[in-house]
């Protein structure tokens, strides 16, 4: 007699649940974040993966999810369009620190950020300091465009990669990611995720980097 109690060996019923468990987590991650390439400096292709070698690296005061590489690195010099349509790579900033924040118009988490990208350029950018919002997106330069528009972006400038290249060659796990660049064109660190980036611990993170040469934890 069936008196609901659901059927099978007590072991397959607990590895079903377990794989419909982790097929929802998969699901879940997937709908927030696009993954683009391997983590940062890892072999591996998960951010779970990534997470005990990342746990020993230092990260920025009040400004946790910000890991800091062991020393200054090279980063891949990636090709994308401005406004105009020009060509422009990331050696165009050499002699400049920047914030190369990488996003796109179907990301969420990006629409959550990038008003306070927005006002951390207008309160730090100079001829010394830049955000540089680079929409990786196949959908084109007008829908970025209309992207910033919808969110009230007034001081980042249009940046967009067509070809979505740029998210493997810097090793983008997902969207956004943003990388902070010294002037010699060297990954200081990097935060993967959304941030509050005009928030005290932000912008003190950037002046630090400003005032030293190149930045250290």
């Amino acid at each position: 007699m069936n008196d609901g109690t659901p059927s099978g060996p007590p072991k397959n019923r607990n590895a079903a649940i377990v794989a419909v468990a982790a097929v929802a987590a998969i699901a879940g991650f997937a709908a927030v974040y696009g993954t683009l390439g391997r983590p940062d400096n890892t072999a591996v292709s998960s951010p779970e993966a990534a997470a005990p070698a990342e746990a020993t690296r230092p990260r920025a005061p009040g400004l946790p999810a910000f890991v800091y590489k062991s020393a200054p690195e090279a980063v891949a010099d990636v090709t994308f369009n401005d406004a105009t349509g020009a060509t422009k790579t990331l050696k165009d900033f050499h002699g400049k620190t920047i914030l190369l924040n990488l996003w796109a118009t179907w990301c969420a988490p990006c629409r959550e950020e990038m008003p306070s990208l927005d006002r951390l350029q207008a309160e730090l950018g100079s001829d010394t300091f830049e955000v540089v919002a680079l929409a990786v997106d196949r959908t084109g330069p007008e829908a970025a465009r209309k992207f910033l528009d919808s969110v009230h972006v007034k001081s980042l400038k249009l940046y967009t990669d067509t070809t979505t290249r740029s998210g493997s060659a810097l090793k983008a796990v997902g969207m956004p990611v943003t990388i902070l660049i010294d002037p010699e064109g060297r990954e200081i660190g990097r935060l993967i995720g959304p941030a509050e980036w005009d928030s005290d611990a932000a912008k003190n993170l950037i002046r630090k980097t400003l005032g030293s040469a190149p930045a250290s934890p």
